[in-house]
C-alpha cells in the first residue's frame, strides 16, 4: 500500500501565518492606542535645585535692563541685554555657574549636597519655581513684597558745594587723601578725584599744606557726572573757596550712580554705592539713595532648572 503524503509542512505553514498575523494585528493595535506620556518630575517645596537665571528690572527708570545673571553670554552681550546701573558682574567666564537654590525658607545654615551649596533666595524666586519641570525656561515675576525691600536710606545733597583753596593736613591725613604722593615742598601732583593740579606749599614732619589749582569753568568728574567750577574766592592770607555745581537735571533721576567716600548706614550695613533718585533744580538739591537698585522694584527672572535633588534620596532625579 502506497504511503499517503504528509500534511505536517502545511500545518506548520498555517501556524506560522496565523502567528504572524496575530503579531501584526497586535502591533497595529499598539500603534493606534493612545498611551499616557510619563509625567515630568516637578519642583516641590523642600527640594534643592541648580538653576540658570537672568534677572531683569520690571519697574523703575531702568525697566528692561539686566541687573544680574548666571549666564556669561548674557553678561557680555550689552546690545541684546542692556545692563542696569548696579549690574552685578561675576567676573571671568569661569565664574558664571549654576546657582544652587533651596526651594523653601531655610531655618538653619545653607544646604550642601553633591558638591553644590544651596542658598536661600527671596520668597518670590523659590515660590516661582515650585511646580515647574527641568530644562525648560520659565519666566517668574517677583513683586516688591516677595523680593527686595527698600529702606529709608536717602541723603538730600546740595547741587552747589564748596572746597577750600588751601588745605592744611597732618602727614597721615595727606597720605590718606592723596595716596602715593610724596609730601615735598614745591612739588605738584594731580588730584585723582577732580583732575586738577595740586601744589604743596609747605611740608614738614607734622603738617602738609596744599593748594587746589582749579580755575573757573573747569569741569571735573569726581563721580559719574560732571561738576563745574563756577567761582573761586581768595584772601590775602591765601585762603578762599572753590564753588562747584553738580551738572544734574531732573531727567537724570534714576539713571546715574555714584560712590560715597564716607559711606552710609543702610539696613544695618555701611553702603558706599548710591543712585541719584531725584533732582530738584528749583530747590538746588539732589537725592542719593543707598538702597540696592532692585530694592522696592518688580523683577523678572528667566529661570531654567538644570538639576533637581529630592530631600528623600539626596540624589539627582532622573530625567
Amino acid at each position: 500500500m502506497a504511503n499517503e503524503p504528509s500534511h505536517l509542512p502545511m500545518i506548520v505553514l498555517i501556524v506560522l501565518v496565523l502567528v504572524g498575523a496575530g503579531v501584526g494585528a497586535g502591533y497595529v493595535y499598539y500603534k493606534n492606542v493612545t498611551h499616557a506620556a510619563q509625567a515630568p518630575v516637578l519642583v516641590q517645596i523642600g527640594d534643592n535645585v541648580t538653576v540658570t537665571y537672568i534677572g531683569v528690572l520690571d519697574s523703575g527708570p531702568e525697566t528692561g535692563k539686566v541687573f544680574d545673571t548666571s549666564v556669561y553670554q548674557v553678561a557680555t552681550n550689552n546690545a541684546t541685554w542692556p545692563k542696569a546701573l548696579q549690574f552685578f558682574s561675576h567676573g571671568p567666564a569661569s565664574a558664571y555657574t549654576q546657582l544652587g537654590v533651596h526651594v523653601g525658607p531655610l531655618n538653619a545654615a545653607n544646604v550642601t549636597l553633591n558638591n553644590y551649596s544651596f542658598v536661600q533666595v527671596v520668597p518670590g524666586f523659590w515660590q516661582g519655581i515650585v511646580g515647574i519641570p527641568a530644562n525648560v525656561s520659565h519666566t517668574i515675576i517677583v513683586t516688591p513684597s516677595l523680593g527686595y525691600a527698600a529702606y529709608p536710606c536717602n541723603l538730600v545733597q546740595p547741587l552747589q558745594y564748596r572746597l577750600p583753596v588751601v588745605q592744611m593736613l597732618t602727614g597721615t591725613q595727606f597720605q590718606k587723601e592723596y595716596p602715593g604722593n610724596s609730601a615735598t615742598t614745591g612739588a605738584t601732583f594731580t588730584n585723582a578725584q577732580y583732575g586738577w593740579t595740586m601744589l604743596i606749599l609747605s611740608a614738614n614732619s607734622t603738617s602738609v599744606t596744599v593748594e587746589n589749582l582749579a580755575h573757573v569753568g573747569a569741569v571735573a568728574h569726581p563721580t559719574s557726572w560732571g561738576v563745574t567750577v563756577t567761582n573761586i574766592t581768595s584772601t590775602p592770607n591765601g585762603s578762599g573757596w572753590i564753588t562747584l555745581v553738580n551738572n544734574l537735571a531732573a531727567s537724570d533721576a534714576g539713571h546715574l550712580a555714584g560712590t560715597s567716600s564716607a559711606g552710609f548706614s543702610c539696613a544695618g550695613q555701611t553702603v558706599t554705592r548710591y543712585i541719584v533718585t531725584a533732582v530738584n533744580e528749583t530747590a538746588g538739591t539732589y537725592t542719593e539713595d543707598f538702597n540696592q537698585e532692585v530694592g522696592g522694584q518688580t523683577l523678572i527672572f528667566i529661570v531654567k532648572v538644570i538639576n533637581l535633588f529630592t530631600p528623600a534620596v539626596n540624589s539627582t532625579v532622573s530625567r
